[in-house]
């Protein structure tokens, strides 16, 4: 089956942008009301938890109204035939590689080997929920919406480097309120300093390119960007990373994004709609 089922990306985007923001800015909100502190973080963990839900709620209401696209949802989560080796390895360890590399690169600018150090906790909370839960559970629920329906509906019009470059800047924007939920992630990163958030929207650019770029390869199955997304987020949090040293990945993951763009540019400014086999 093409992906020409997948046409109704205004209706995803626009639904997967309101709903989230509606429950986060009244996270963000409640977050910061001083009398019962932990009860009202807790209740914004909750309401975060719902925002984080819906995108992947609104995939799968588009997705049942169609027997095309229910079966081929189906199939992508068993389709590994075009999983080759290459595409395995990067998936479970790209993002670890490079940010020891990172870290590897910093200790030539005087910053401490003490990076290498597994911590044993966190940089951030989530309320209710434990850091190392959220930090699974978050990137399945995401990537049940993305690449279940998001990112197809955005190639059925665009070749996949605009595609992922429009995902890029949506996914960016997505996450600004989370910044205002006390003590999570993107706000403890925006009070660390502005260059750090900044940093963070970058990152998200290659990030997709190499994500989509695997998601394609190996047929759309979606099992592979949920592992690559689960080892994004658990890697950079387990080690004892200087923020600086993320800006350095960051410059990584670019040079190594520009390279399989210009290595396979069919592959990635090709308008043909991919095809399943």
């Amino acid at each position: 089956m093409s992906i020409k089922n997948y046409k109704h990306p205004f209706l995803f985007y626009g639904l997967a942008i309101v709903i989230p923001w509606s429950f986060w800015f009244t996270a963000g909100y409640i977050s910061h009301i001083t009398p019962y502190k932990d009860l009202y973080l807790n209740i914004a963990s909750i309401l975060g938890l719902i925002g984080l839900v819906s995108p992947m709620i609104v995939a799968y209401a588009i997705i049942s109204k169609d027997p095309d696209l229910k079966n081929d949802l189906i199939k992508r989560f068993f389709n590994f035939k075009q999983v080759r080796i290459i595409h395995l390895i990067l998936t479970c360890f790209l993002m670890l590689a490079s940010i020891l590399l990172a870290q590897a690169v910093s200790l030539l600018f005087g910053y401490s080997p003490d990076q290498f150090v597994i911590t044993g906790h966190f940089t951030f909370t989530s309320g209710i929920f434990p850091v190392w839960f959220m930090l699974i559970l978050a990137p399945v629920i995401e990537e049940l919406a993305w690449h279940t329906y998001g990112t197809d509906c955005i190639r059925n019009r665009f070749n996949l480097f605009k595609t992922s470059l429009i995902f890029g800047l949506f996914w960016g924007i997505w996450h600004v309120p989370l910044s205002t939920i006390r003590d999570y992630y993107q706000s403890n990163l925006v009070e660390t300093g502005w260059i750090y958030g900044v940093n963070f929207l970058v990152s998200i650019i290659p990030y997709v390119l190499i994500m989509n770029w695997l998601y394609y390869k190996t047929n759309r199955n979606i099992i592979v960007p949920v592992i690559f997304h689960i080892t994004a987020g658990y890697f950079n949090e387990i080690f004892n990373t200087h923020p600086d040293s993320k800006i350095i990945q960051t410059i990584l993951l670019l040079i190594f994004a520009a390279v399989i763009v210009v290595k396979e540019k069919d592959f990635f400014f090709n308008r043909e709609l991919v095809q399943m086999s």
